[in-house]
């Protein structure tokens, strides 16, 4: 039985300390205090272990992050040389930036995504004409690959999302991620992809869904969304101004709970963005730029009775004033 998360103040707890730690390495008296701390309970040694994670993948790259985006980018543009390059990054010892490097840009869930046509890392949104004609635009922490030939266009998305609108071409076009695959009908749609599952919603047109396994089918309208896996369907909902808004690189609050707002902003931020619980259902509302999180905080905290506490470069949570 896997233990529960830790909640927010332990979180917090844990963070302080890895501060304290690092202000202060040779302070003995400290480093004894925060041995009782971690070892007086479960969940206190389990919130060190997440905000060590968050530290290897945000604050230990340093410069290294540049050496290791060269490695991938090479890789990507020389595909002869992979398996030679990749064996003497290993003697070199850059494998492990690379890794590091994939993980930060959320490109861990499949090897494929290292080498896919086109990427984002995290707060990157970025628009790509094809060469039919269609104007894709692609959110945060996106891997998409893109293969065209004489009888079909398939888009394959490893990670993250896509929004699309349609070229005109007589071949038809697909959009295929791990949940299965979708046929648009000159339309205009999003599809994020996450884990086993994917959220496709539709603005224009319809698109018809396939279920990777199952072959179950589902035609999604215009204004409707779906979420669906390998074998099954979801019911239909409202499509969600969000699934579009990003495109412009805002996100647009109309009456929504904050906790959904810090989940979101998070997505565009390196490091971790957290909330106490006892704040999560103030609303928001106002448009708040995505690509300037940093703005979009300092907009919350002057609309809402909230401060921004910054514990550590990339550690932000949102307290009670």
């Amino acid at each position: 039985m896997s233990q529960p998360a830790p909640d927010h103040r332990v979180l917090q707890a844990a963070a302080q300390w890895f501060a304290r730690l690092h202000a202060m390495p040779d302070d003995i008296g400290t480093r004894n205090q925060w041995a009782t701390w971690l070892a007086e309970d479960a969940q206190h040694r389990q919130a060190w272990q997440y905000v060590e994670g968050i530290n290897q993948r945000f604050g230990n790259l340093g410069g290294n992050a540049d050496q290791a985006h060269q490695v991938l980018t090479t890789l990507r543009r020389n595909p002869v040389s992979r398996r030679t390059l990749l064996g003497s990054l290993c003697v070199a010892g850059v494998g492990g930036l690379l890794a590091a490097a994939s993980w930060r840009n959320g490109w861990v869930d499949s090897p494929r995504a290292w080498f896919a046509t086109y990427r984002t890392g995290p707060g990157e949104v970025r628009p790509v004409r094809l060469a039919d004609g269609s104007q894709v635009w692609l959110n945060g922490a996106t891997a998409l690959d893109v293969q065209f030939d004489q009888h079909v266009r398939q888009l394959r998305l490893y990670r993250g999302e896509l929004l699309i609108e349609t070229g005109k071409d007589l071949r038809p076009l697909q959009v295929v991620t791990r949940a299965g695959r979708m046929q648009p009908l000159g339309t205009v749609f999003s599809a994020r992809a996450e884990g086993l599952q994917t959220t496709l919603s539709v603005f224009g047109g319809a698109v018809q869904a396939t279920c990777a396994e199952s072959g179950r089918q589902a035609r999604v309208e215009a204004r409707k969304s779906m979420i669906f896996d390998a074998q099954s369907n979801g019911a239909l909902l409202p499509a969600q101004a969000q699934r579009q808004d990003w495109s412009r690189g805002v996100l647009v609050a109309e009456d929504m709970p904050l906790g959904e707002v810090v989940r979101i902003l998070g997505d565009y931020r390196h490091g971790h963005l957290g909330i106490d619980p006892a704040l999560a259902g103030l609303r928001a509302v106002g448009t708040y730029p995505l690509l300037d999180t940093d703005r979009a905080l300092v907009m919350l905290e002057r609309a809402l009775p909230i401060k921004v506490v910054r514990t550590l470069p990339w550690w932000v949570s949102i307290e009670a004033l």
